[in-house]
C-alpha cells in the first residue's frame, strides 16, 4: 500500500477548487491514509510541514502553492528528503505541465498513488529565493505584472467553476506586446557574456519548466530533471521582429529565430538598467542585478510512469 499522504491546500481557495479537491481526495482515500491541512500564511505552512514526518507531501494548488511549499522545505533544510505530489488546482498549472502531470485532478491523484519518483532540479538566487518552474525579466515580467492585476479582476467574474481569471495572462501579454519594455542588460551564462549593454533586449528567461502563463512555451525544450536550466534571450526589439517573435512564441518555435539565443546552463547572471522579475508568477523589483544557479536533483516529484 502507498505511504500515507499530507495534502496541503490554500485556505483561501474558492468553492470550485474545493469541489475539484474533493474529487481528488476521494481517489486518494480509497487507497491511503490522508490528512488535509489548510494554510493561509507562511507561519501556518511551516507548522504543517513540522509535523509532516515521512509522509508524502501533496500540494493541492497551482504554481504559487508549489513555490511556497518548496521554498518552505528549502528554508527548513528538508527539501532533499521530501517526496512531493501535485494536484493542479491553479490557474496556469505550468509546473504540472512541465512534469507531464495530468491537469485532471482525479488523474493527478492516481499519479500520487502510483507514479514514479523523479529527481527534480531547482533554481536558487543569490538572495535566498528559489524558482521551481521559470523566472523571466523584460517583456514577460511586464506581461506578468499586468496579468496579475487582470487575473484578480477577472477571477471575480463568473459562476461556480467558470470564471475569466485564465484570460489574465493573454490580456497582459497583449498590452505588453503593444508597448514592451526594451532593456540594456548584460547577460552572462555559465560566466560567458551572451549579451552586453550595447545590445537591447526584449526578454530574458531561465526555465526549469517549459511553459508560463498557463501554457505559453517560453523555454520549450526545458526538462525539470535534466540537470540544466534552459536560457532564452530575445533581441526582437523592432516592431516587425516583435510581431514575428510573438507569433512564433505562440507556436513554441520562437527559440529558433535568428534574433533569439537559446542555451542550456548551470548559472545565469543578469545586470544593467532596472528590471522587474517574474519568478514562478511572483513579481519582484525593480532590480539592477540578479543571478541564479541550478541545484540538480534538489527534491523528488511524483510523475506519471
Amino acid at each position: 500500500m502507498p505511504d500515507p499522504v499530507l495534502v496541503i491546500t490554500n485556505s483561501g481557495a474558492g468553492t470550485a477548487d474545493q469541489e475539484r479537491l474533493d474529487l481528488a481526495l476521494d481517489v486518494l482515500r480509497a487507497s491511503v491514509s490522508v490528512e488535509v491541512a489548510e494554510t493561509g500564511d507562511p507561519g501556518e505552512l511551516d507548522g504543517v510541514l513540522h509535523r509532516a514526518g515521512s509522509r508524502t507531501i501533496v500540494v493541492a494548488g497551482g504554481d504559487g502553492s508549489m513555490h511556497a511549499v518548496v521554498a518552505a522545505l528549502h528554508r527548513r533544510n528538508e527539501l532533499s528528503g521530501a517526496t512531493i505530489g501535485l494536484l493542479p488546482l491553479g490557474t496556469g498549472n505550468d509546473f504540472a505541465r512541465g512534469c507531464d502531470i495530468p491537469l485532471d485532478v482525479e488523474e493527478a491523484a492516481r499519479v500520487v498513488l502510483g507514479g514514479r519518483p523523479m529527481p527534480c532540479d531547482l533554481l536558487l538566487d543569490e538572495v535566498g529565493g528559489i524558482v521551481v518552474n521559470s523566472v523571466h525579466v523584460g517583456a514577460g515580467a511586464s506581461a506578468s505584472r499586468r496579468a496579475d492585476r487582470w487575473k484578480g479582476r477577472l477571477g471575480k467574474v463568473g459562476v461556480g467553476k467558470v470564471n475569466l481569471g485564465k484570460l489574465g495572462y493573454p490580456i497582459g501579454a497583449a498590452i505588453t506586446a503593444w508597448n514592451p519594455p526594451v532593456l540594456r542588460l548584460r547577460v552572462e551564462v555559465d560566466d560567458e557574456v551572451v549579451i552586453d549593454l550595447d545590445d537591447p533586449v526584449l526578454q530574458v528567461a531561465v526555465g526549469n519548466g517549459r511553459t508560463v502563463g498557463g501554457g505559453a512555451a517560453l523555454t520549450p525544450e526545458a526538462d525539470p530533471g535534466d540537470g540544466l536550466a534552459d536560457v532564452m534571450v530575445s533581441r526582437a526589439t523592432g516592431p516587425v521582429a516583435r510581431l514575428r517573435y510573438a507569433v512564433r512564441l505562440g507556436r513554441g518555435s520562437h527559440h529558433r529565430l535568428e534574433e533569439v539565443d537559446y542555451l542550456r546552463a548551470r548559472s545565469v547572471r543578469v545586470s544593467g538598467e532596472e528590471f522587474w522579475i517574474s519568478a514562478d508568477g511572483e513579481i519582484a523589483g525593480p532590480e539592477r542585478q540578479r543571478s541564479w544557479r541550478l541545484e540538480r536533483a534538489a527534491f523528488t516529484m511524483l510523475v506519471p510512469r
